[in-house]
């Protein structure tokens, strides 16, 4: 008996496709450690549109590596199944630093107007809490030729005094990796960086893409989310495009291929309990 089509997928799968559209065929792509979502989003891009593209595993450094499931870590060596080489962390930075790493994906709790990202320090003048570093995207964010950013953690409910702390702020408390514009507003090509910088945050509100001055732009949003609502969970204004769209959802046979890739729903932990719930029906 055939398995029945898919004719709905979750907001997990959403973002996943989201993040996949944004990986170019033929390039060499580097998830990093940590997200499950970044991890299925490039074996889905490999599995779909972009078959050319040299996947470097995070974890492991392995290259092209076809694990049979998403394990429960990205440091676990079933991730490594399959591949086909692997790097030390020192070619990977070599790598980057001759301009042939296409794309890597990175994150932050704080992630600015330019696409500058903080995973060191909140507080600018005293110290507030101490956050885990940026593991090599302070080099990286500068050498790799393009950046998406993505988060799960966009929508910033008010405290039981009205505050918000958002995720998306106006001003990065410490600037971690570098997005278009620096702290004291120089530009990349005035600071002589070799890579172009983000061109997409993909967030569980809705897609972002940059404008010619470097500055975050709503492109699209999720069927069951307005602009205004976006609004309210951003720490700054931001302009939107004049073609905003609903997103563009994946085939049924994309949604085939994360839910096997996936069966324990690892890409679920990265979401809010509450955006697990979501989900949007497939055209046709």
């Amino acid at each position: 008996m055939s398995e029945a089509v898919a004719t709905s997928c979750t907001l997990g799968e959403a973002m996943v496709y989201q993040i996949a559209r944004t990986i170019e065929d033929g390039i060499m792509a580097f998830h990093g450690f940590g997200s499950p979502l970044v991890q299925l989003a490039l074996h889905l891009a490999k599995r779909t549109h972009a078959p050319r593209l040299v996947l470097v595993a995070g974890a492991t450094y392995g290259v092209n590596p076809t694990p049979p499931f998403l394990a429960a870590t990205s440091n676990d060596w079933v991730m490594d199944r399959g591949a086909e080489a692997h790097l030390s962390i020192e070619e990977l930075f070599d790598l980057a630093a001759s301009a042939r790493v296409g794309r890597m994906f990175l994150s932050g709790l704080q992630i600015d107007r330019y696409g500058n990202l903080n995973v060191t320090r909140l507080g600018r003048e005293r110290l507030a809490l101490k956050l885990p570093g940026g593991g090599g995207g302070g080099n990286l964010s500068c050498d790799v030729e393009r950046v998406t950013i993505w988060t799960a953690a966009h929508r910033s409910p008010p405290d039981a005094q009205g505050r918000r702390r958002f995720r998306l702020v106006e001003t990065c408390d410490f600037i971690t990796s570098l997005g278009h514009r620096a702290a004291d507003g120089r530009s990349r090509a005035e600071l002589g960086h070799l890579g172009c910088g983000p061109d997409w945050i993909v967030t569980e509100l809705g897609v972002f893409d940059f404008d010619d001055s470097g500055r975050a732009r709503l492109a699209a949003v999720y069927p069951d989310v307005g602009v205004e609502e976006i609004r309210e969970n951003t720490g700054f204004d931001f302009s939107v495009r004049t073609e905003l769209s609903t997103v563009t959802l994946p085939t049924s046979n994309m949604v085939d291929i994360i839910r096997a890739l996936d069966p324990l729903l690892i890409h679920e932990r990265e979401l809010r309990v509450e955006d697990r719930s979501r989900r949007f029906q497939l055209a046709g």
